[in-house]
């Protein structure tokens, strides 16, 4: 979830918790036996800085959680590990769960996080970046991300010794970087100028901080989207990356390198990026006419001059 979206806190609970309750009993009273859940980073990050961790790290204590959208999702995950083994209705076998967390995703038509930078990008307020300027974070391209869950699902076969019952495993594109420098490409790409301005990481979290308490009292009134909240302030400014052995040696995962490049493409399709503006169009059609008149002048007076020179 993005922006305000983390703020509703019913939905949140009905989705990540509710949810995934009702998923796992329709799997053992139907008969499905494998069950891969799409899990976060967030069961484990919680503002703290992990570098190259794995998935012998603990889960975050829910009370350390600065959102309800992190604490639920940990506790979902908990269930869906929890399930594993468990029999199913009517003597049909066993369920097998295994849990992805991925890190933040991208892709040409992504809905929930890229139009929204690309709506902050286009209305001017993307005018600072902030944090350490070496902090590494990892992002995900969503067909590494569904070659993860094919994979996943395969691992939970005894055809493959379900090597991946019970377990998690993270997921990204394997390559650290600066949350900023990794948006670079798509702000210069849809012809703006990416900010020089840095603020502290403390600053921006208090901000945040302070809108979602305005939004705690005002939003069932005005349901306005935060510029950020707390947990983005952490996701995008304090270095948190981890392993993918895991994840390489048990499913044979194998991430393909990706750009932002056909992310930019999609969205120009779309009909983003910096464009003339009005008042620019109408400059060029008066200059071109005051042109074309100033030339019509100039050929007009040629023959004359050139009888007078005779």
């Amino acid at each position: 979830m993005s922006g305000r979206e983390q703020l509703n806190r019913k939905l949140i609970e009905d989705v990540n918790v509710r949810g995934t309750e009702n998923i796992i009993q329709a799997c053992r009273k139907t008969g499905v036996s494998s069950l891969v859940y799409t899990s976060t980073y967030n069961v484990v990050f919680g503002g703290q800085v992990i570098e190259n961790g794995d998935e012998s790290l603990p889960y975050l204590p829910l009370h350390l959680h600065p959102d309800h959208y992190s604490r639920t999702k940990s506790l979902a995950e908990m269930k869906v590990l929890q399930a594993n083994d468990t029999e199913l209705e009517e003597g049909k076998g066993v369920l097998r769960t295994c849990a992805l967390r991925p890190a933040g995703i991208y892709g040409p038509g992504e809905q929930r996080h890229l139009p929204r930078i690309v709506s902050y990008i286009e209305r001017g307020l993307f005018k600072f970046v902030y944090g350490d300027p070496l902090s590494l974070v990892e992002f995900v391209h969503v067909d590494n991300l569904v070659q993860a869950h094919i994979l996943a699902s395969e691992a939970l076969k005894a055809t493959k010794q379900h090597i991946a019952a019970g377990q998690a495993y993270f997921i990204s594109d394997g390559k650290p970087i600066n949350n900023f420098e990794f948006f670079r490409p798509l702000v210069e790409g849809l012809g703006y100028q990416f900010p020089t301005v840095r603020l502290s990481l403390s600053v921006v979290y208090f901000s945040a901080f302070l809108t979602e308490m305005v939004h705690f009292l005002v939003g069932r009134i005005y349901n306005f989207q935060p510029l950020l909240t707390r947990t983005e302030v952490y996701k995008t400014g304090i270095t948190h990356y981890f392993s993918m052995e895991k994840a390489r040696k048990e499913l044979g995962y194998k991430p393909e390198q990706f750009s932002l490049t056909e992310v930019v493409e999609w969205f120009k399709s779309q009909g983003h990026g910096r464009k003339l503006r009005l008042y620019t169009i109408k400059h060029l059609i008066r200059d071109g006419g005051l042109i074309l008149l100033l030339a019509t002048v100039v050929l007009s007076w040629l023959p004359a001059a050139v009888t007078l020179s005779v």
